[in-house]
């Protein structure tokens, strides 16, 4: 080992090194790429900085001057990218190394002028170092190393594309290491195609997933989650924890929870800019803050000394994530606990997901307000203020209060001082008890009515805070609120009546000029409250009859000309009235010369004026299914001037009445925006067509008068 890095590694007190860094730095691996899988906690950071040493340093104790970068460390995120500067920083502090970092939500003018200045190690995120690649802002000819840092995290964010632009354009005689915690197919693809004859190493095939953790499934009742978590930070009361949820919506609940009960409680999640997530984790890291409230976006490399406590407010999605969760306690020896929130519906999931993961957790109930006092008690008993002696400066002040107040009434101060320091803890439901959310019985009460109905569109979520606000009342002084087609009924309890109609005045106006009355008694509504209005009541007659059978043309009286289908033997017999039919009549004898009117599928050409209709041999023949449109005997034959026969004037009958055929086009609908595009020509939309007697009406018109 270089005698640099040795130095350095004894200053932060390295006595030995981890499985794996001992086996990323093995001297026949020094040349190899290499494919690393190791659980998490487990040193890889310090493990690829001893890995590529020699790559970048040689046989030289210290670097050269900067210029273009030697190494390329890629991280998935922005807090991992930023440790992992800090952790090459003082591993290489004594080489005169110059650590770089390019992560999105920084200036990105200032990295550039960093690059430009000269780096020998560059740590980045996929996303901001693909950007400084394309702009030309950083040279990437001279890398010897590239390492990938949780790489099937990189991979599960999206970044493929991006990694495999950045190992496209750096040098192929460059070394190629990836750490992952996990080596699924995708890595092992991403592994062939840009490594070179990977070495691979594999430290997780220990007898016990993450041995100096804890783990503990807590059961909780439904409704005493977020009680629960508040019990576990008060049992252990943990140097630092960090309480993982799985929404930001559920991150800034707890957090705003946790602090109005006393935590020092930083958020991290997504929705925050780099410089709140940087100055939440050093807040951890200075102790002004306790607890972190994050999702998974901490998951993944966060190294926190002194952290002690994981909490899964929410369970995770996969195994994976639990572990990584989990891995952010019990790191480099230290020990840990991860506790697992569990009601009794996520019970079964829970048990899969500690199954795929291989670990073996201790269920039990969530620690109680009176266990929670006793550890406070153990750990005042313990605490070394006992054995302290008295201060010089305070020695008259400690006689003052002997001689003032006796020993149980200093116990008893001291006590509840020390109680007063931190959040009294919660009294929870027992797990198995069954969840009764109903709402407790109102108690006495008395009903108003509003002159404000839904025709007026009042509604319950309109009237609720108008009457909290004008009558002074909140949310719990009002129960039920029924809304009718002109008013709505109110129910407002006996004890907040008087102070309702105080505030409200003696008009009895409420906002918007709502009145208000008081009722003698209650008002007298159907059970389950007024249906709104066009809402379908039941089905009149009864319920719904059986569906009638297809028409069937064979049957005799379809044959006979009757269509109304035959009674079904089988079907229930219908309740409802049946429909009266039309009586017949026989219809009167056509007046000679008249032309009956035609439907529109028994289209003929139009007749020549003065022509009489030819009789019809019988009553059977078809009339012909295409129109044949016939030219005007006195228009010319050829040319564009010809008009065809619906624009001539109508037929004139023996009685002088003029009739148009219901086959006529000139009568049928036309659309607005097809208005004077008849016949290909443009028609005048002011004046009727030459021999149109009035407006166009529809087919019964056409009648004879």
């Amino acid at each position: 080992m270089i005698q640099t890095i040795a130095d350095a590694l004894a200053a932060q007190g390295y006595d030995t090194l981890t499985p794996v860094q001992e086996a990323v730095t093995d001297p026949a691996l020094e040349e190899a790429d290499l494919l690393v899988s190791a659980q998490t906690g487990s040193g890889k950071t310090v493990g690829f900085g001893l890995a590529i040493a020699p790559t970048l340093l040689g046989d030289q104790p210290r670097f050269g001057p900067a210029g273009t970068p030697l190494a390329l460390v890629i991280a998935p995120t922005r807090e991992l990218a930023m440790q992992v500067a800090r952790e090459l920083g003082w591993l290489y502090g004594q080489t005169g190394a110059i650590v770089t970092t390019c992560v999105g939500g920084m200036d990105q003018r200032t990295e550039r002028r960093a690059l430009d200045r000269g780096a020998h190690v560059v740590v980045a995120t996929p996303g901001r170092l693909c950007d400084h690649i394309k702009r030309g802002n950083i040279d990437l000819s001279a890398l010897r190393a590239v390492v990938l840092d949780e790489a099937d995290e990189m991979l599960d964010l999206g970044f493929r594309e991006e990694l495999e632009f950045i190992l496209s354009e750096a040098p192929e005689d460059r070394r190629t290491l990836l750490f992952s915690a996990t080596v699924p197919a995708a890595i092992a693809k991403l592994a062939a195609s840009y490594q070179r004859d990977a070495q691979r190493i594999t430290t997780t095939g220990e007898a016990r997933q993450h041995a100096d953790i804890e783990y503990r499934a807590l059961n909780v009742h439904p409704r005493d989650t977020e009680n629960a978590i508040i019990n576990v930070l008060r049992f252990y009361e943990a140097k630092n924890a960090i309480v993982f949820c799985n929404t930001r919506a559920a991150v800034a609940r707890l957090t705003t929870k946790f602090t109005n009960r006393g935590f020092s409680v930083v958020a991290l999640s997504g929705e925050l800019t780099q410089s709140e997530r940087t100055n939440a984790l050093q807040a951890l890291r200075d102790g002004r803050a306790r607890v972190c409230i994050a999702t998974d976006v901490a998951a993944r490399g966060i190294d926190l000394p002194n952290l002690e406590l994981v909490i899964h407010a929410d369970l995770p999605s996969n195994a994976d994530t639990l572990l990584h969760r989990s891995g952010r306690t019990g790191r480099a020896g230290r020990k840990g606990v991860s506790a697992l929130i569990v009601p009794p519906k996520m019970k079964t999931k829970a048990n899969r997901l500690l199954g795929w993961a291989k670990l073996k957790a201790e269920w039990a109930s969530a620690p109680s307000a009176d266990e929670v006092n006793a550890a406070d008690e153990a750990r005042l008993l313990s605490d070394p203020a006992w054995e302290t002696p008295v201060p010089e400066d305070a020695a008259e002040f400690v006689a003052r209060l002997v001689e003032s107040y006796s020993a149980e009434q200093l116990a008893t101060a001291f006590v509840n001082l020390y109680r007063a320091r931190a959040s009294a803890p919660e009294d929870l439901a027992d797990p198995g008890a069954r969840d009764d959310t109903k709402r407790p019985a109102f108690g006495p009460s008395v009903w108003f009515s509003v002159s404000r109905g839904r025709q007026d569109g009042a509604e319950p979520r309109t009237l609720l805070p108008m009457l909290c606000r004008a009558g002074d009342l909140t949310k719990d002084d009002i129960g039920a609120i029924r809304v009718q087609d002109s008013h709505s009924f109110v129910e407002i309890l006996a004890s907040s009546a008087p102070k309702f109609l105080n505030a409200i005045g003696p008009d009895r106006i409420a906002e918007d000029g709502a009145v208000v009355t008081q009722l003698d008694k209650a008002p007298d509504l159907p059970k389950g409250g007024p249906k709104p209005a066009g809402a379908r009541g039941p089905r009149p007659g009864g319920p719904k009859p059986p569906r009638r059978p297809a028409f069937d043309p064979d049957a005799p009286s379809a044959r006979a000309g009757d269509r109304r289908e035959p009674p079904v033997e089988t079907a229930a017999p219908r309740t409802d009235k049946p429909k009266p039919q039309k009586p017949k009549f026989d219809k009167p004898a056509k007046p000679k010369g008249e032309r009956p009117p035609k439907s529109h599928k028994t289209e003929r050409s139009p007749m020549k004026p003065g022509a009489t209709p030819k009789p019809k041999s019988d009553g059977t023949s078809k009339p012909k299914a295409k129109a044949v449109w016939k030219k005007d005997a006195d228009a010319p034959r050829k040319g564009k001037s010809a008009k065809p026969a619906r624009d001539r004037a109508p037929e004139e009958q023996a009685d002088g009445k003029s009739y148009r055929r219901a086959a006529d086009p000139s009568k049928r609908f036309t659309p607005p925006h097809k208005i004077g595009k008849q016949g290909g020509k443009p028609a005048s939309r002011g004046k009727p067509r030459s021999g149109d007697s009035g407006p166009k009406r529809g087919k019964n018109s056409f009648r004879p008068k």
